[in-house]
């Protein structure tokens, strides 16, 4: 499997995204390690009722990826992308139209490639909230992400990306973080981290959805080079159209084998239409990049 890049990389210095009425637009400073308590694991507490809309993904459309193919092609990204700017983090999101693209592979290729030559952490966030591939998939293979280290909090300043109602409370009765539902790995030495939703933690009757904040990405970003998050399809969810906003840019993967262009193309209209910028198309597992599909960008 390889990966071919059509990359248009408008405007991504160290403007913020735009905003929208339904986002809060936060920029902290300063630097995040994270160094606070390792979190022990939450006791099973029986079934719950999650707030889910998703169907399971499909199984990817081809052969498994050749990493060092992959790990060239997401150079070529990182180059096309140009430097982050001093002091600041750069948040994209990797998203497809359609399930089974390998979305979720190339953004953990890419948080591998990025963390190698980031001056500061880069993060890998999994917005598959149930089925967590993203811990999975870096914990099978520790040859090439190293060991996973003990679970930390994954935020520095106690916002989320999810919320979880009705709010978990204390003996007394004081209101829970949401934060408390996110974990974090360590790997590479602490330059590269995985999140993992601690669905575990969740109660009978809560529901859990996608923040309509971008507090959480702002507060990231300034610790770590990167905010790489992994988007279930648009065929799956719309949490796309709801980070369009939140996010620097958006990265579509679209496996080149496909001939039907509609589906990726209304997906870049209805992101651009929630107030999202295209970084650009990753086509996947493609030799030569279909003409059908070079005009997206256009």
């Amino acid at each position: 499997m390889s990966a071919r890049l059509k990359m248009s990389t408008r405007g991504l210095g160290a403007a913020p995204p735009s905003a929208s009425s339904l986002f809060i637009d936060e920029k902290p400073r300063g630097r995040f390690l994270p160094k606070w308590r390792r979190e022990e694991p939450a006791k099973p507490v029986g079934p719950a009722s999650v707030q889910t809309a998703s169907p399971q993904p499909r199984p990817a459309k081809s052969a498994p990826a050749d990493h060092a193919e992959l790990q060239a092609a997401m150079a070529q990204l990182h180059a096309a992308l140009g430097p982050v700017p001093e002091g600041e983090g750069r948040v994209l999101q990797f998203v497809a139209a359609t399930s089974g693209e390998g979305s979720s592979t190339l953004a953990r290729e890419f948080a591998l490639c990025a963390a190698k030559k980031a001056r500061r952490p880069v993060w890998l966030v999994d917005l598959d909230l149930m089925g967590a591939p993203q811990h999975a998939a870096v914990s099978a293979d520790p040859a090439r992400f190293g060991a996973l280290g003990p679970a930390s909090q994954a935020s520095p300043d106690g916002s989320s990306f999810v919320s979880v109602q009705p709010s978990a409370r204390t003996a007394e009765g004081k209101v829970l973080s949401d934060a408390r539902y996110l974990a974090a790995h360590a790997l590479l030495k602490g330059r590269l981290w995985v999140t993992r939703f601690r669905k575990e933690a969740i109660r009978p009757g809560q529901q859990v959805r996608l923040s309509g904040s971008s507090a959480y990405w702002r507060a990231l970003s300034a610790h770590a080079e990167y905010v790489i998050i992994d988007t279930p399809a648009a065929d799956r969810s719309t949490a796309a159209l709801t980070l369009a906003s939140q996010v620097d840019a958006s990265v579509l993967v679209v496996a080149a084998e496909d001939v039907d262009a509609r589906a990726p193309a209304a997906l870049k209209q209805a992101l651009e239409s929630h107030g999202g910028r295209i970084a650009g198309l990753v086509f996947n597992r493609a030799r030569q990049t279909p003409r059908f599909l070079e005009k997206l960008l256009s």
